[in-house]
């Protein structure tokens, strides 16, 4: 059989792997990056950890399957009458069996100024920016904020504002910077942290980042952004650094292509039991429209679950139907510090942190071969600041 499958996050990569353990299937992945990004580990790299933890190139990971082609392009326009996909390129892509995983992109809600003034996190242009901002900062002008502000009290706000200051004072030490007060501030338009997690976890979150030193404003809402800082629910918060994590929207692939696909009111396209949608498009991971898309976890789950279908597909056998599974989920905030849930289990504290350190082995081996997914793990400890800014002579 013949597939195409657009993305390179964790539900393509995942869905050609599997597919491509028959070696009569032929693969082609489209998507607009060379490398697999590793999300869970992007607050590390963008506080001074290895890149190497973070994104590692398409052609190492599948390195030894010869059935998968790889396409670097955007897709804009889906024809399913022919059976065409076209990319940003111009090219038109045939595909007898097509399958969607192009991930969320990130939203401002609209905010005057977000987009212009704010940094982010997720992606290797977006840390190399706020990178080369912080060296300005501190190597070039000689100068410490008084106060780093991050947005969005979800997963990657909370691990970031519990690295944060710690890898400023890192900083401060190396560029040879006078002793200065620090200052995190975490805002969340939410009345509490983490708020797909229980009301016990966020209250330990909030307990354990303001005894990393983080601020933490709950209920605040942000309202426009310019130069100098922030207006926060009314009141001017001063800063050059302010980070935004939050707002996640449905890739606008399908937005662009909305009377293909029945979409549901948050943007994302409702599929049947088989993750098909009305013209035999499947769509898994974050473009789903599935109780747990939007984690990594999920996307696995639904690359596995296609891939399966598909196998039963070749053997005459009856299709299974999806099976929601609630992942577990594991946030880290400092050294030796996370919080875990799953079902009715938690743990906090250094337990926990194993478990996030044993989660991200088994995901990069979901990605990676053993070998290669065990030397990209071990890289999760090791400082690598240099390589997204020089060093400066020192004075």
């Amino acid at each position: 059989m013949k597939f195409t499958i657009v993305g390179g996050g964790f539900g393509g990569v995942k869905a050609a792997l599997e597919l491509a353990k028959n070696k009569s299937n032929k693969i082609t992945l489209i998507t607009d990056k060379p490398d697999f990004q590793y999300y869970p580990a992007l607050y590390g790299t963008a506080t001074g950890y290895s890149h190497l933890q973070s994104w590692v190139p398409l052609g190492t990971v599948f390195a030894d399957k010869l059935n998968i082609e790889v396409v670097i392009d955007s897709v804009e326009t889906l024809n399913p009458e022919d059976k065409t996909i076209t990319g940003k390129s111009g090219a038109s892509y045939s595909y007898d069996n097509l399958i969607l995983a192009l991930g969320s992109v990130t939203t401002y809600f609209g905010i005057k100024g977000l987009d212009q003034y704010t940094y982010g996190i997720k992606s290797e242009a977006e840390i190399r920016e706020l990178k080369q901002h912080l060296y300005e900062e501190m190597a070039v002008n000689r100068e410490v904020e008084k106060q780093y502000v991050i947005i969005g009290g979800g997963p990657t706000g909370v691990e970031l504002a519990s690295a944060l200051g710690t890898y400023i004072r890192r900083l401060r030490r190396r560029y040879h910077l006078p002793y200065k007060r620090v200052g995190v501030t975490l805002i969340e338009a939410s009345p509490r942290l983490l708020p797909r997690m229980s009301e016990t976890t966020s209250a330990k979150v909030k307990k354990r980042l303001k005894k990393l030193g983080v601020s933490v404003q709950l209920a605040k809402k942000v309202e426009e952004a310019d130069a100098d800082g922030l207006m926060v629910s009314g009141k001017p918060l001063a800063s050059h650094t302010i980070i935004w994590t939050s707002g996640v929207a449905n890739n606008p692939f399908f937005a662009a292509n909305a009377k293909h696909f029945e979409l549901s009111p948050n943007g994302k396209v409702v599929v049947n039991k088989y993750m098909r949608t009305k013209d035999d498009i499947y769509v898994i991971g974050d473009n789903a429209f599935t109780p747990f898309s939007g984690l990594a976890q999920t996307a696995l789950h639904d690359a596995v679950f296609i891939s399966k279908n598909f196998k039963r597909k070749q053997q005459n056998k009856a299709l299974k139907p999806y099976k929601v599974v609630k992942p577990p989920v594991v946030v880290p905030l400092g050294d030796k510090w996370a919080a875990f849930e799953w079902k009715f289990i938690k743990l906090y504290g250094w337990p926990a942190s194993l478990i996030r350190r044993a989660a991200d082995a088994v995901g990069y081996h979901d990605i990676l071969p053993v070998g290669t997914a065990l030397g990209v793990w071990r890289t999760q400890t090791e400082i690598e600041e240099d390589y997204f800014a020089p060093t400066p002579t020192k004075k």
